[in-house]
């Protein structure tokens, strides 16, 4: 009698591919607790490291320029201030969300360490399309923005910095509303000032440094 050849089951191939996970605060753990396992950290140690420290959510009302009031959501974060104050840019984003604003501080917060800089990482922004918004509506959208999280900021508690979609102008506007409500100049609130307040040579630091990594030849 002849053996029957059994049929091998086929794989199952899903007619939809499955989803990546790409939040980046979910992300921005994972690699942290990669790298916790390989340093061997304290179990309650981490729990601290992979959680901000604090975290705002503010909302932004202001008159456009046609008269109407809308409101903008804005957040700030600092993940941790062991090190010293935290620092970290602020964004303007129509797509932008908490966790990637958690996930930003977080990896701030890393890179300050690993570069050994004597400060903590921080992160903020607001949900906006400054592209579509005139010079004058970013402006108030930055002030009140600012009076909003100036409880958390200080050149010893948080200072911000430009990211995407703000610049030497932003850090102006919120230096001198810092200022006003610290009751004196406050130049170090921000990094990145119009360069009449600072060094001309720090808006070159960035380039810099990517020209510098670039042209390092890759280990053989």
């Amino acid at each position: 009698m002849g053996t029957v050849a059994k049929a091998i089951p086929q794989p199952v191939i899903p007619k939809v591919a499955p989803r990546e996970d790409l939040n980046p605060f979910r992300i921005a753990q994972i690699q942290f607790d990669m790298a916790a396992e390989f340093l061997k950290i304290d179990t309650g140690l981490r729990q601290i490291l992979r959680t901000p420290k604090r975290v705002m959510e503010v909302s932004i009302p202001i008159k456009l320029d046609n008269g109407q009031v809308k409101v903008f959501s804005g957040y700030r974060v600092q993940h941790n201030t062991a090190r010293g104050p935290a620092k970290g840019g602020v964004r303007y984003h129509p797509n932008l969300t908490l966790d990637e604003v958690k996930a930003l501080a977080s990896w701030m917060t890393w890179k300050t360490a690993t570069v050994n800089i004597p400060y903590g990482g921080a992160k903020g922004g607001v949900i906006c399309d400054a592209k579509r918004m005139s010079r004058g509506e970013l402006e108030r959208l930055t002030r009140r923005f600012t009076y909003e999280i100036s409880p958390i900021l200080g050149p010893e508690r948080d200072i911000p910095a430009p990211d995407v979609a703000t610049d030497a102008q932003t850090m102006a506007w919120m230096m001198d509303t810092y200022s006003t409500l610290a009751g004196q100049a406050a130049l170090c609130s921000v990094r990145a000032n119009p360069f009449r307040w600072a060094v001309p040579r720090a808006a070159l630091t960035l380039p810099r440094g990517a020209c510098f990594l670039l042209s390092r030849k890759p280990a053989s």
